[in-house]
């Protein structure tokens, strides 16, 4: 590949989180049916160029897994589902990312869209973090920075995310 394109497109709706180390984004390639294994491709090698060097998804299917194998980008998957019960699934998001974080990686966090679920995570995260103290702090946070409102998905996947306690382990 020759030209502009040989560095890829930077995924849709990609915006920073924490400047240079933590980064949100639909899911590379688009969703749902205007998912393209072409613009996928082209992502993965922006996102590679940009020296992102792990991929946090939380789709519900394994969906762009191997894709991301191929491009020797490590990954994680934590399925968090629209509703029920998903204070465990968050916690060991959330250990991931931080561990991530906490060992200088580049990080990609993404749904299928870039909305109320990735959001709430996002939140939920700065939140049990400690990084912001508070959890309607942590929501208007991210409302500003992703420019949108966060409806009640993720204001929930927000208030299921549980502060560790100092004795917490992975």
């Amino acid at each position: 590949m020759k030209g502009k394109w040989a560095a890829g497109i930077s995924p849709r709706n990609f915006t920073w989180v924490i400047r240079d180390r933590f980064a949100v984004s639909e899911r590379p390639g688009g969703f749902g049916t205007s998912h393209r294994k072409v613009r996928r491709e082209e992502e993965l090698l922006w996102l590679s160029a940009q020296g992102f060097d792990r991929i946090i998804s939380v789709l519900l299917g394994p969906s762009n897994l191997p894709a991301y194998t191929a491009h020797e980008l490590d990954w994680g998957h934590h399925p968090i589902a629209a509703t029920g019960d998903r204070r465990l699934a968050l916690r060991e998001c959330y250990f991931d990312l931080d561990k991530a974080l906490s060992s200088g990686r580049k990080v990609l966090l993404h749904g299928d869209e870039l909305g109320d679920r990735v959001m709430g995570v996002v939140a939920g995260y700065l939140f049990w973090s400690g990084r912001i103290t508070q959890g309607p702090a942590a929501i208007s946070a991210v409302e500003h920075l992703l420019e949108r409102s966060m409806g009640p998905e993720g204001r929930t996947l927000v208030a299921d995310s549980e502060r560790p306690t100092p004795d917490a382990t992975q």
